[in-house]
């Protein structure tokens, strides 16, 4: 069976060249490498595929955070983030070939300009940040922090490829201001509960 992301960026690229039915399993990766979009195999301990499998990790984490009891316009938000993450793993998972047919998937700034307006109309709304605070509280504040850790390490993993194989300088942006966001999600939705945050004590 393939892995998951590899399968959603398989079927997109199915979606686009082929038609008819296809299989959640298809035995193309049974021998341990896995399809990119444009028709190439590789490993699947490629970084490749650990650059946008760790943002499919991501994006089901951030599902988690938004099946929440949080405000309607977070949620709106989270979802299109959602969306942007696919986008994302999309572009990843393109091979040169495959960069043709996902070229519409690119990370404008304008993505990234949601995410820092999103940052500042939160922070007007919550306490000066004097100390370290620990991960915790309110269970979808934890969440969020645990999506922010994701991020974080997908970052990593994306940085790291983007040496080998060119990547597109907004998209990494974009993830790095993610992080960002998520970090300052998780203080507001502990703030909207009424949870005191936790200091780091040294």
């Amino acid at each position: 069976m393939v892995n998951i992301s590899g399968f959603f960026m398989f079927s997109l690229y199915k979606r686009i060249n082929m038609s008819g039915d296809f299989k959640i399993y298809t035995k193309t990766g049974d021998d341990g490498t896995t399809g990119l979009v444009g028709g190439s195999r590789v490993k699947k301990y490629d970084l490749r595929l650990e650059s946008y499998g760790t943002v499919d990790e991501l994006n089901a984490c951030i599902g988690v955070i938004r099946s929440f009891d949080i405000d309607v316009a977070v949620k709106d938000l989270l979802l299109k983030i959602q969306h942007k993450l696919f986008n994302i793993g999309s572009r990843l998972a393109s091979d040169e070939k495959g960069q043709e047919f996902t070229a519409k998937l690119i990370v404008k700034n304008e993505d990234i300009e949601v995410l820092e307006k999103a940052i500042d109309a939160y922070h007007e709304t919550l306490p000066e940040l004097r100390n370290f605070i620990l991960p915790g509280g309110e269970l979808s504040a934890a969440q969020c922090h645990i999506a922010r850790t994701i991020c974080r390490r997908a970052e990593r993993r994306i940085v790291e490829f983007a040496e080998q194989t060119p990547v597109q300088p907004e998209l990494i942006k974009y993830i790095n201001r993610l992080s960002d966001y998520l970090f300052v999600l998780a203080r507001k939705l502990a703030h909207d509960k009424g949870i005191d945050e936790t200091t780091w004590q040294y």
